[in-house]
């Protein structure tokens, strides 16, 4: 038999019940464990202010940590007629342990449920996905240490413009994914704080104990205020967005260089064959399909900060169903980008490199820069010189010195990889994912 947790005597229309629900029993699958866990430690602050006794809590631990097991497998389902995750955990409770069951929603609303269920596994996503950005990270510097001697053009306008390195070409994508690893850790920041507690947003009569909470989920701190907590719905997963959808930019340039540099009229790389489909027509093709799909992938999760925006950004404050229909973008998110991430590293880990890119003379001009710095380190004006070569190439007369020496912090011959692998692990320490790992384990009792 269903079970709604708001349903009283009167029966839903059912066209307007599956209308209403959507697709909302689908994403609490994502939601499940987290929600197992947050009800653990809600009722062991129930027992603690004298709402539930010793043996209740006991048994309702016992069952909830099955409950969580099946979760974590896979095997955890809504049941049929059954609204949503919340209603389906109650459910097995009621029918296993009878009333006490039933005890678990004390001083708690769907609300705050669905908030702390949505921060439980946002904050766990982010720590999967810090894992495979670093990773392609990592991917990224070796390629750029192993082939930092190996030059290639620089564009500017598309036009071919000074000399540049698969060192830079790889570490600058490497680089790129620091920055958006620190916005990454400010949008853990701002998940990791505790909105149990807050009830419907205007908190409770029950005397709940929400620093104890705070700590048995490992947060940073309460969401303080229990209108503001409710107002985080909605800014929480923006913000998040704009994190992710920072990687993805970054991965959608990386991807579209790629692509670029592998077809036949730039041969700067070459993508592993698994990477690439051929024609059904044309039996020479070998086309770039995976990094196409992930640039577009990684340009849909661009959107994402957009799309949540346009649901949640003309609420007042309070609660509101439309905030249900962000879930379905938002939660699957993670799984998109991290399917990016791993297939970019991928490829990267195994793209071959031209090595004599620059052995063909229409790349001549990319060295004029050099000759005309040549020039004015013997004493020609800077102006003087840039205008001689000029000169010198109009007239065919031309020849470059194809030796760079660059030695500034972060050119072609120092490349800074160090302290580039230095400022990632101080952003990733930043998180500090211990306190959270650390109190789940504790309350799982493991």
């Amino acid at each position: 038999m269903g079970q709604k947790l708001w349903e009283k005597s009167v029966e839903v229309n059912k066209e307007i019940e599956r209308y209403t629900i959507g697709r909302d029993r689908e994403m609490d699958l994502y939601l499940a464990k987290y929600d197992v866990l947050g009800s653990m430690a809600h009722i062991t602050m129930l027992e603690h202010i004298g709402l539930l006794t010793k043996a209740e809590l006991a048994c309702l631990l016992a069952e909830l940590k099955q409950i969580y097991a099946r979760a974590e497998k896979g095997e955890f389902t809504i049941e049929e007629g059954v609204e949503d995750v919340h209603s389906q955990v109650e459910l097995i409770l009621t029918r296993k342990l009878g009333d006490v069951g039933k005890k678990i929603h004390s001083g708690r609303s769907r609300n705050d449920q669905v908030l702390l269920d949505l921060k439980l596994f946002t904050r766990a996503r982010i720590k999967q996905t810090a894992e495979s950005v670093q990773r392609l990270f990592h991917t990224l510097l070796a390629q750029s240490e192993r082939y930092k001697a190996v030059l290639m053009p620089g564009y500017t306008h598309l036009q071919i413009a000074m000399p540049s390195s698969f060192g830079l070409w790889f570490g600058a994508y490497a680089e790129s994914l620091v920055d958006d690893m620190l916005l990454l850790q400010a949008a853990f920041k701002i998940c990791n704080r505790n909105p149990l507690g807050s009830a419907a947003g205007y908190g409770s009569s029950f005397p709940l104990d929400r620093a104890m909470t705070t700590r048995l989920l490992g947060f940073d701190s309460l969401d303080y205020n229990v209108v503001y907590a409710q107002m985080g719905r909605g800014k929480m997963e923006r913000d998040v967005a704009f994190a992710l959808a920072g990687i993805a930019g970054t991965v959608s340039k990386l991807a579209y260089d790629a692509c670029l540099f592998n077809s036949q009229n730039f041969g700067f790389v070459k993508l592993p064959d698994e990477c690439t489909t051929g024609s059904s027509i044309m039996p020479h093709k070998k086309n770039p399909d995976v990094f196409e799909l992930t640039r577009a992938k990684c340009n849909k999760l661009q959107s994402l900060p957009g799309q949540i925006m346009m649901i949640a950004g003309n609420l007042p404050s309070g609660y509101f169903r439309d905030l249900q229909i962000i879930k379905e973008l938002f939660l699957p998110a993670f799984d998109e980008l991290d399917d990016c991430l791993a297939m970019t590293a991928w490829i990267v880990e195994r793209i071959k490199v031209n090595e004599h890119i620059l052995d063909d003379d229409k790349y001549n001009p990319i060295f004029s820069v050099e000759e005309v710095n040549r020039l004015a380190r013997e004493g020609m004006p800077f102006r003087d010189a840039y205008k001689q070569v000029g000169l010198d190439i109009e007239a065919g007369r031309f020849t470059p010195c194809k030796t760079v020496h660059h030695t500034h912090e972060g050119s072609i011959g120092n490349l800074c990889n160090d302290q580039i692998a230095a400022l990632m692990q101080r952003v990733v320490e930043g998180f500090n994912f211990q306190t959270m790992e650390a109190a789940e384990k504790a309350l799982l009792g493991d």
